[in-house]
């Protein structure tokens, strides 16, 4: 049993490291697909940016789809379809295909970070499951960091075109694995009765509750949750849409300098996801309450992220990407226990993958603006990125503040259908104490 649950867990990052693959093969292959097709910058942020409109539209229905259809089916469909989409970007003619493609990425990308929230609540105590969500979570950093060598090496090879099909077929390969391997616990034929019994007990039992997604957005923890989330993703997302084009232009990275020292952020920020998971389960055993544990760990990370600020005045190249890897080294660490709170505060079982959904889906929100909007600043300030890397820096400190005052204590929201009493806001000053 316990292997089996790390099994389902490493499923869940490999498919998190391949969403993240497709996603980001557009940035590596952006300044080559803007020369060839003839593409403005500010064209260029517009596109980028498009694949957030539908992928944070969608957030919410595929949560609820991921909580009444049920994990396996609904993640296998969700990775057959943005691996299809990925893999038709390779015949794109220019802005409107681009543009229509992104948007169908991000309907079925929509799906991932929702599934892999159940698989997390479903095969883990709460105790685990920080360490679990880092591990998921940080497929997006090793996605990120993979795709830049690897789509530089297929640019420099074959063509920015080809890029796309290799991308495209690691999903399609994926989904039969998680097809054949993956079955919730309570079904699973290697689950034998005894263990099935332990995990339950090890899982805090709330009642099933009744009240819709609407209930949920009346109480302030989730509204801190949308808006600590949306802040921690207008940084990550400058490092998955711009980054490739910001060493590029400017510093002057080559083709082959971006494979090697681009993906170094994306690698250091792997362990960072680990670490950030790993830290606060260990202060929750240690006797921490589960707020101090979780918000120590989600203040603390965004407050580190917000030294990419700092890289506008940095000339020098290895200084900059040195930041950087400490910078998306602090929102990996803040991310693990991003993804621990829907299973944390989520009414029941049955309403993870939907809380999940719901603060991704504002989160998202964030990589429209990111992209549009340094796209619009590189443009206007003829080729200057010191606008956006400063108001990322600020987002960081923004968020940290969110989750610190805004979210309520770390435990099971109470619902009703109809009327919801006030969060209680917990800062850390009141968390901490060991005791309770």
């Amino acid at each position: 049993m316990p292997r089996l649950r790390w099994l389902m867990i490493a499923l869940c990052f490999a498919a998190t490291t391949i969403n993240y693959v497709d996603r980001a093969t557009i940035a590596v292959a952006a300044p080559f697909m803007a020369k060839d097709l003839n593409i403005s910058p500010a064209t260029l942020g517009f596109l980028l940016g498009a694949f957030f409109w539908t992928y944070a539209f969608m957030q919410l229905p595929f949560g609820l789809l991921v909580d009444r259809l049920g994990v396996r089916k609904s993640y296998s469909l969700a990775v057959l379809w943005w691996s299809v989409c990925t893999a038709l970007t390779s015949l794109v003619q220019g802005a409107v295909s681009i543009f229509g493609l992104r948007l169908a990425l991000g309907i079925g990308e929509s799906g991932s970070y929702p599934s892999n929230t159940k698989v997390a609540s479903l095969w883990f105590p709460k105790q685990e499951r920080g360490l679990a969500a880092g591990i998921f979570d940080s497929g997006s950093r090793a996605g990120a960091a993979v795709s830049i060598p690897f789509v530089a090496f297929l640019i420099a090879t074959l063509g920015w075109r080809l890029a796309f099909v290799a991308a495209g077929s690691l999903g399609v390969l994926w989904t039969f694995a998680w097809w054949i391997l993956y079955r919730d616990p309570d079904v699973h034929p290697r689950v034998s009765a005894s263990e099935l019994r332990a995990l339950r007990a090890a899982q805090p039992v709330q009642p099933a509750s009744h009240a819709s997604w609407r209930a949920m957005l009346r109480r302030r923890t989730v509204w801190g949750m949308m808006i600590g989330f949306f802040c921690t993703n207008f940084v990550f997302y400058f490092y998955a849409t711009w980054f490739p084009t910001y060493l590029v232009q400017a510093h002057g990275f080559s083709l082959r300098d971006l494979g090697i020292a681009g993906m170094l952020p994306g690698l250091a920020s792997v362990p960072s996801a680990w670490l950030g998971g790993w830290t606060s389960d260990r202060l929750h055993r240690s006797g921490w309450s589960l707020t101090a544990a979780r918000k120590t760990c989600l203040v603390g990370g965004l407050l580190v992220s917000s030294v990419i600020a700092l890289t506008a005045f940095i000339g020098s190249a290895s200084w900059c990407i040195v930041l950087l890897c400490l910078s998306f080294s602090g929102i990996a660490f803040t991310g693990a226990n991003i993804w621990s709170l829907p299973s944390d505060v989520a009414p029941d079982p049955g309403h993870v993958a939907t809380l999940a959904g719901l603060q991704n889906s504002a989160a998202n929100v964030a990589g429209i603006m990111t992209s549009s909007f340094t796209g619009i600043m590189v443009g206007f300030t003829n080729g200057s990125f010191i606008i956006p890397l400063c108001v990322t820096g600020a987002f960081s400190v923004l968020g940290a503040l969110s989750y610190l005052f805004i979210v309520g204590r770390v435990e099971p929201l109470v619902l009703s259908a109809d009327r919801m009493t006030p969060d209680i806001v917990t800062p850390l000053s009141e968390a901490h104490p060991i005791a309770r």
